[in-house]
């Protein structure tokens, strides 16, 4: 018999009092990235909505490292909401996570979305989605890793820093 190698993390569902650290951490990939296509960070009080919204049917989960620099600290979020607003979808759930960009390359992003997903499928959801802004090698590789499956691109469909952006879709069946 092994003994499993403790979690880097410690998730949890999220509560309205996170908001201020999902707004935190989410601020920079609004600014300087491409990898959301909202162009004002949301406020803390938006972030409460969002959280309270996406528990209603979904999860929302927060990440604290039980490890290194970052330890008891917050280090990232996780997210399910509606893919499409019809009945026969409701089977079906859009998800996303953010990891505070300097805890990016310690396996945060795959533990965290890992439970995600693992949650959802014991909640009865039976497929995920999720669009990733290219390029975006890291994203790709965490979903690929979880099971994720490319399903096409839409080209051209978001414009950010003075250019079009393509989406990348994948898919992973819950079990």
């Amino acid at each position: 018999m092994t003994d499993k190698p403790a979690a880097k993390l410690a998730i949890r569902d999220a509560t309205r009092d996170d908001a201020q650290a999902c707004a935190q951490i989410y601020r920079p990939y609004v600014l300087e990235t491409t990898i959301t296509f909202e162009l004002e960070p949301p406020s803390a009080p938006e972030f409460a909505d969002r959280i309270a919204n996406a528990q209603v049917k979904h999860l929302w989960l927060m990440a604290e490292a039980n490890e290194g620099p970052e330890a008891g600290e917050i280090v990232g979020y996780a997210y399910a909401g509606t893919y499409r607003p019809r009945a026969a979808y409701g089977f079906t759930c859009e998800t996303s996570v953010y990891l505070d960009m300097s805890a990016g390359g310690r396996g945060y992003g795959r533990e965290l979305y890992a439970e995600l997903l693992s949650r959802l499928g014991a909640l009865g959801y039976r497929q995920a989605v999720a669009g990733m802004t290219m390029p975006n090698d890291a994203s790709q590789r965490l979903h690929t890793s979880l099971g994720f499956e490319p399903i096409g691109i839409f080209r051209k469909v978001g414009y950010k820093f003075d250019d079009w952006r393509d989406v990348a879709w994948a898919q992973c069946e819950l079990h």
